[in-house]
């Protein structure tokens, strides 16, 4: 892994002009529409800087869609996860993972298959698709309700305090505790052992149970389900009925819901029917642990490819693998300040009883983790890997935010929002959509109702807002020309051609001030 002070520049070589290619999305034989380069090496800086002007990666080819004349408009989006709060549909993902791994359950819900996306391009076409998170449709699948386990707690906690409330209570800090429970449940007190008959018109029937609000009944219905998983502690304040007052302060009992980490990693019997781990390797040929691993993260790619994707087997071979999720112009970087994983592009494997069943292609960079691809066991689908991988890694980016403060956003690729099956990103909140004109982050809410009346919006709402980064003095541009660095004023007296010189302005507009007077422009 280079060192942090002996960091080489980045290397692009940038093709100038538009490429058109078929669209992935909507299908369009020529309408998708996009700048593209090379990339020989790059620095995680740079590539941080160009993802926050709408670039991307597949493999070594960075490519920017021209937003304004694509047919399928790519939003750059980011999720914030350290607000980030899990929703029903992925907290029934995290469980019914869960369950797999405790029981071996598989859920019965009706699972649909997730939605086919574009298949898989060469390098050349490879902008016609999103490889950001191309799986992670958060599908319906539909889990075993809890409401058998939410009726039986209820039945279990009546007989015990049945059984509780026949006991002599021992001391007055407790009666007033059970009364002040009956009272605030609209429950009848059970301290007049014996009730007389009302007389006609006299009032209500002691021996029947009294009418209570809907309200009342959920507060009570919550009670009990607190109860039932704290059967020994506190209750929202007071003491669970018949336990003796504490000679110590009650610790606060928190009401908060279970974070993402809960949900993941909560702990699994020591009888549990499957073992599971993720591990986390360098895309390296000389990471042993990479290496080892490479044969049996190659036939998972095959088998996902060609069942998910109908790739015929030559459209999926090693080359093609290799060139697309294993071939990277991230040069790995571990500063002192940095996460203990350093910087760069990383497998993510999901082992499940010693054999790969899914691996998350990521990018580790200074502000974000950036999801690449994932490809996965078909023979695992019900387990919606696409959506337990996404939230395995807004999870990772909380882990890597708490060394390394400023790496605090979790990148999902491009969202899409005249594609239906690609605006499932914008579940993952709160987000962020980036501007394409003045490269600002604008949240996702905000973005959504322009996006109903247009494929293409400003989301900056400030009409004077510009691109504050825009190449103002393209003469200082770095270029590589004939093994020599130069400026490119330098260049320009050399060639003394019009359409490089064009050439060489766009894509000092594209990639900005800043990257182009750190990155090398190679040139022929």
């Amino acid at each position: 892994m280079a060192s942090w002070a002996a960091l080489s520049p980045s290397i692009v070589e940038y093709f100038e002009g538009e490429d058109f290619y078929r669209c992935g999305y909507c299908k369009n034989e020529s309408g998708s529409r996009s700048n593209g380069m090379w990339a020989h090496s790059m620095t995680v800086q740079d590539y941080q800087d160009l993802i926050d002007r709408g670039w991307r990666r597949s493999g070594k080819y960075v490519y920017k869609p021209v937003m304004n004349q694509t047919c399928c408009p790519q939003y750059t989006i980011r999720c914030r996860p350290l607000q980030f709060q899990p929703s029903k549909s992925h907290k029934k993902v995290l469980k019914k993972m869960l369950k797999f791994l405790a029981k071996g359950e598989i859920s019965k819900g009706n699972c649909e298959d997730e939605p086919m996306e574009p298949t898989m391009p060469t390098m050349e076409d490879a902008v016609a698709s999103d490889f950001a998170l191309i799986n992670k449709l958060d599908i319906q699948c539909d889990l075993k309700t809890l409401g058998d386990d939410l009726k039986e707690s209820v039945k279990s906690e009546e007989k015990k305090k049945g059984k509780s409330s026949e006991r002599e209570e021992s001391n007055e800090l407790i009666q007033s505790q059970d009364m002040e429970e009956k009272l605030d449940s609209g429950e009848p007190s059970h301290s007049a052992k014996v009730h007389t008959a009302p007389q006609p018109g006299k009032g209500a029937d002691l021996n029947k149970p009294p009418c209570r609000k809907a309200k009342e009944i959920r507060k009570e219905r919550k009670r009990l389900k607190l109860m039932q998983q704290n059967p020994g502690g506190e209750l929202e304040g007071f003491q669970v009925r018949c336990q003796p007052p504490s000679l110590f302060p009650p610790k606060a009992k928190s009401n908060q819901p279970k974070s993402l980490e809960d949900l993941i990693f909560e702990s699994l019997p020591e009888s549990a029917s499957h073992k599971f781990e993720v591990r986390l390797v360098p895309v390296s040929f000389e990471d042993p642990e990479f290496k080892s691993s490479f044969s049996q993260s190659f036939s998972l790619y095959v088998k996902y490819q060609m069942a998910i994707h109908q790739d015929p087997p030559d459209e999926c071979g090693k080359t093609e693998f290799t060139r697309f999720l294993c071939s990277s112009p991230l040069e790995a970087e571990n500063p002192p300040y940095g996460p203990d994983c350093g910087y760069g592009s990383f497998h993510q494997q999901y082992w499940l009883d010693g054999k790969i069943i899914a691996v998350g292609v990521i990018d580790v960079l200074p502000y974000c983790v950036s999801s690449v691809y994932l490809y996965y066991d078909p023979d695992y689908s019900f387990l919606s890997l696409g959506v337990y991988s996404a939230l395995r890694e807004i999870a990772f980016t909380r882990q890597l935010h708490e060394k390394t403060p400023q790496l605090s956003y979790y990148y999902m690729g491009f969202y899409i929002h005249s594609c239906p099956k690609m605006k499932y990103k914008g579940q993952y909140r709160p987000s962020d959509l980036l501007c394409p004109e003045t490269y600002v982050w604008v949240p996702i809410e905000q973005c959504l109702p322009s996006l109903e009346n247009s494929k293409y919006c400003r989301f900056n709402q400030d009409p004077e807002a510009v691109d504050e980064d825009r190449s103002q003095e393209p003469d200082r541009l770095q270029v590589f020309y004939k093994k020599a660095i130069m400026p490119y004023g330098v260049y320009k007296k050399q060639q003394r051609n019009p359409s490089e010189e064009a050439a060489v302005l766009q894509y000092a507009s594209l990639v900005g001030q800043t990257c182009s007077e750190r990155m090398l422009l190679f040139r022929n």
